[in-house]
């Protein structure tokens, strides 16, 4: 199966999001506390929370902290509660997505618009970028480990719409529906994923002069780093050759 892979131009630094590992274990924490707020502490009973807890996994997170997360989200444990916002905002061409976790909404907000405004950047009309992106599930794997023609048996019996090659990758992509599916097929066969979600995926990403792609790249830095964001999606397709550094 063939396609064109947009994931390197939206998770352009996955090697440095898997070294702020503790950064990492507290957005899936949130995340995790919120699904079981919402829909309680069953995993089998709540789509949600078992994505949120299949991520975890993904990520080798501790089971402990997994387990403290749910009951902070049931009230078995004194927690912190959470508020879900999103912010959709632009920088020239490039739409930017940003989900947000916050036990405060007004530091949220005045901390979104401040890295914006900073950047050069602006917020947008509620719809405007949304749009722009569909929802989809994305596997990624080790292509130097795992063979393309292994993964896709695998994947596309699990449900999968596509398997891509790509820079030595694996990429799976799927349904939102199907992603817990086609995951518990690849853990099932004992394929280690590197990273697995349900994103917002580009309809049609935009490619920027070098500069242009550094700035919008900086800027999706720094809205990762809040404390309150919890994903940033942008639609900028990163130039081939192109260095971050």
């Amino acid at each position: 199966m063939s396609g064109h892979s947009k994931w390197a131009t939206i998770k352009h630094k996955k090697g440095a999001a898997d070294a702020k590992r503790g950064q990492m274990f507290t957005k899936l924490i949130k995340e995790i506390t919120i699904a079981a707020r919402i829909g309680g502490g069953d995993i089998e009973g709540n789509p949600r929370l078992r994505t949120a807890v299949l991520k975890a996994r993904t990520a080798n997170m501790p089971k402990d902290n997994i387990t403290n997360a749910i009951k902070k989200g049931t009230g078995e444990l004194e927690g912190v509660s959470y508020e879900e916002l999103v912010y959709e905002a632009r920088f020239g061409e490039v739409a930017i997505f940003i989900e947000v976790l916050t036990d405060n909404r007004n530091r949220a907000a005045a901390d979104i618009r401040n890295i914006l405004t900073r950047a050069g950047a602006e917020l947008a009309k509620s719809g405007s970028v949304s749009r722009l992106f569909k929802r989809q599930g994305i596997i990624t794997l080790d292509g130097e480990k795992y063979t393309e023609d292994e993964i896709m048996e695998t994947a596309i019996e699990g449900g999968a719409e596509d398997v891509l090659l790509t820079e030595g990758m694996i990429e799976v992509t799927t349904a939102p529906e199907d992603f817990e599916s086609v995951l518990n097929a690849l853990n099932e066969k004992n394929f280690e994923s590197i990273s697995a979600e349900v994103s917002m995926v580009p309809e049609a990403p935009v490619s920027l002069d070098p500069d242009a792609t550094a700035k919008a790249l900086k800027l999706i830095d720094r809205l990762e780093e809040n404390d309150d964001v919890q994903n940033v999606y942008s639609n900028i397709e990163i130039p081939e050759g192109f260095d971050a550094e």
